[in-house]
C-alpha cells in the first residue's frame, strides 16, 4: 500500500493489535492499540498538521510513523514506516513541517534529522542537518519563519534552514532544556533551575520573557496555549502552573495539584492542549490521563489508572483521537524498573462531553 493511502477500517473485534491484556492495560475498554509501538519507552508522539501521521520517537533509537484511520469512532493504526538514529541512540522528541512531508527528530546522539517521509534514507538514518554540543531534548518546527529550532543540554537554542549546515541563529538559555513548545508566533522553553523564558518567533527570535516557574520543584513538560496567550507547565511533583503572557481580562495565573494518590506525588510526564477547545490533557507517572478546563477551572475527565506510567500524549489536529504512550518513565530510578515492561501506544476517540467546556465553577476537582 502506497503511504498515504487509505484501507477500509476493520471491525472493533480485529483492532487489538499487539499490546498487552488484564487488568487496566488502557484508559478505556475500546481504546486501539497501535502495532510495532518499539522496544524501549517511548518519549514522544506527534501528529501530522493535516492528516493522521502519527509520530514516535523511543529510547530504542526508533523514529516510527502510522496512518491512522477512525470511522464511526473505530480506530485503526496502520504502520507504515521507520528510520533510526545513528547506533541506535536514544530518541527524544520530534516534529512535523506545516505541510506534513517531513519530520524532524532530536536525541542522545546530538543530531537533528530529517525525514521527508515516503523516502527511505541511506542506511535507514535521517539525514543530519544540525549538531549541538551535549544531547537534544526538544525540536519544534516554526511555521512563521520555517526554520526548526532545537533546545539541547549544552543550554543553548539553535534555529536551523534545513538547506544549510549552519544555525542560522543561536541563543543561550540559562540552564539544560528539559522541554519547549511552539504555537504561531508564541516560543516557550522550561529549563533545568526552573526557569522559564518566552519568546516572540514572529520573526527573528525575539525574548518577551523570563521567570522562575511558580512551582517549586523540576520543570518536566511545557505547553502554549492554542490562543498563545500564555502555557502550562507541569513539575514532578504533580502540579501543573498556568501562566499568563500576555494580561487577558478576567483571567489570572493559578496552579493547581494532580497527579496525586493519598501521600504518592507523581510527575506530570507531558500535556497537550486541544486545538478546538481550548481545554488540555495531562498524562503522568500514575498511569491516568486527565482532561482540564483551565478557563473554568475544573476537571472535564479523569481516567482510570492504567497498569504502569504514562510517559506522552497528543490530540490530532481534528481533536477526535487522544494518543498517549505508556511506559516506564524512570521517575522511580533504576531499582523499579521491572525487565520486559511492556511499552505501549493507545489510541482513544475522543468524545464531545469528554473535552468540551462545560461551564463555571470556582476551584479544581
Amino acid at each position: 500500500m502506497a503511504f498515504g493511502s487509505v484501507a477500509p477500517v476493520q471491525p472493533t473485534s480485529q483492532l487489538v493489535g499487539s499490546c498487552t491484556t488484564g487488568t487496566n492495560p488502557s484508559c478505556a475498554p475500546n481504546d486501539h492499540c497501535v502495532p510495532q509501538a518499539g522496544n524501549d519507552g517511548i518519549s514522544s508522539l506527534n501528529w501530522g498538521p493535516s492528516a493522521n501521521h502519527l509520530i514516535s520517537t523511543n529510547w530504542d533509537g526508533g523514529v516510527r510513523c502510522w496512518e491512522v484511520q477512525e470511522s464511526g469512532g473505530q480506530i485503526r493504526a496502520l504502520p507504515k514506516a521507520q528510520v533510526n538514529h545513528e547506533n541506535n541512540s536514544p530518541v527524544l522528541d520530534s516534529c512535523f513541517s506545516s505541510d506534513g512531508t517531513t519530520v524532524f527528530s532530536v536525541g542522545a546522539d546530538k543530531a537533528v534529522r530529517m525525514w521527508q517521509l515516503g523516502q527511505s534514507p541511506p542506511n535507514n538514518v535521517p539525514q543530519q542537518i544540525g549538531t549541538h554540543d551535549a544531547p537534544i531534548k526538544s525540536v519544534a518546527f516554526l511555521p512563521t519563519t520555517n526554520l526548526i529550532v532545537s533546545g539541547g543540554w549544552d543550554k543553548l537554542l539553535k534555529f536551523w534552514d534545513a538547506r544549510q549546515p549552519n544555525p542560522v541563529g543561536t541563543l543561550q538559555l540559562p540552564e539544560r532544556c528539559y522541554d519547549l513548545d511552539v504555537r504561531d508566533s508564541l516560543m516557550v522553553v522550561a529549563t533545568a533551575g526552573r526557569h522559564i523564558i518566552s519568546y516572540n518567533v514572529q520573526g527573528q527570535p525575539q525574548e518577551h520573557q523570563r521567570k522562575e516557574s511558580q512551582l517549586k520543584f523540576q520543570s518536566r513538560c511545557i505547553a502554549a496555549f492554542p490562543d498563545c496567550t500564555g502555557y502550562a507547565v507541569g513539575s514532578i511533583e504533580g502540579r501543573v502552573g498556568i501562566q499568563y503572557v500576555t494580561k487577558v481580562h478576567g483571567k489570572d495565573s493559578f496552579a493547581f495539584k494532580c497527579h496525586r494518590q493519598d501521600s504518592n506525588v507523581y510527575p506530570v510526564n507531558c500535556m497537550c492542549f486541544h486545538k478546538g477547545y481550548g481545554t488540555f490533557a495531562t498524562v503522568g507517572g500514575d498511569g491516568i490521563v486527565n482532561f482540564w478546563d483551565k478557563d473554568n477551572k475544573q476537571r472535564l475527565k479523569g481516567f482510570p489508572a492504567i497498569n504502569r506510567s504514562i510517559t506522552c500524549a497528543s490530540f490530532n489536529t481534528q481533536g477526535n483521537i487522544f494518543a498517549y504512550g505508556s511506559s516506564y518513565d524512570w521517575s522511580k530510578g533504576s531499582s523499579a524498573y521491572a525487565p520486559g515492561t511492556p511499552n505501549e501506544i493507545w489510541l482513544h476517540y475522543v468524545l464531545d462531553e469528554e473535552i468540551k467546556p462545560k461551564g463555571k465553577k470556582s476551584s479544581y476537582r
